[in-house]
């Protein structure tokens, strides 16, 4: 009998121990590596995360993270990822609930785009660095960058003075969405005041968007 119960104690043990080893699914691993990446970044720095590290913190052989990032640049590419698709999903999500107006298209870019960035808190800027450090992760972001930059254009667009919104505006617009939403998320400015600026910045570049010359031109009475 002694036996026999030593036994049935190990078959409960055995089965208690079984969800412990489930196997996730790739995806799902993925899900894991990219918030533990997140974590490591927010606790440690981006210079503390190495595929090692993230191995190490996710409690994971170096293989299994070696199958999913090959690189740490690939690692980086993917969290910059991330933010891009959370700042697009944000943007799309309030478009359908904003007015078809010029100061409610531009409160949608201003508040978007510093949510995003203040939902990942401090780590964005030092993931942000880290990209520009690498020739081919800097493509990657001005990929991203321009992409955003074709979406806030067809927003603003339709109102300004030429219908058209130049690159010069875009990229002094997202020069300041940039500063004041890592401003915000340092902590030098509150989140408020962050989107005001840049709301204020936004309308100011759609006003000073001039109508072509050629179409001033083709525009004026015959006289």
């Amino acid at each position: 009998m002694p036996k026999h119960g030593v036994k049935e104690a190990r078959a409960t043990s055995t089965d208690a121990d079984e969800p412990k080893r489930r196997r996730l699914s790739r995806q799902d691993r993925y899900r894991q590596l990219i918030e533990v990446a997140w974590r490591i970044v927010r606790e440690s720095g981006t210079d503390a995360l190495t595929l090692g590290s993230l191995a190490e913190q996710a409690g994971i052989a170096k293989p299994v993270v070696y199958d999913h990032f090959a690189t740490r640049n690939g690692l980086l590419a993917a969290l910059y990822g991330e933010f891009d698709m959370q700042q697009n999903a944000l943007i799309d999500a309030a478009i359908e609930n904003s007015e078809p107006t010029l100061a409610g298209r531009a409160s949608v870019i201003a508040g978007s785009y510093v949510d995003c960035v203040l939902a990942q808190g401090r780590e964005l800027p030092g993931v942000s660095a880290a990209l520009a450090g690498s020739p081919e992760l800097e493509s990657l972001k001005r990929e991203s960058e321009a992409a955003f930059l074709q979406k806030c254009r067809a927003l603003l667009a339709p109102f300004a003075p030429g219908k058209d919104i130049g690159v010069a505006g875009l990229r002094a617009m997202l020069g300041a969405a940039e500063a004041l939403s890592y401003a915000a998320a340092m902590d030098e400015i509150s989140a408020s005041q962050a989107k005001e600026e840049l709301l204020e910045t936004i309308l100011g570049m759609v006003s000073r968007q001039k109508q072509p010359a050629s179409r001033r031109a083709a525009s004026r009475p015959v006289s």
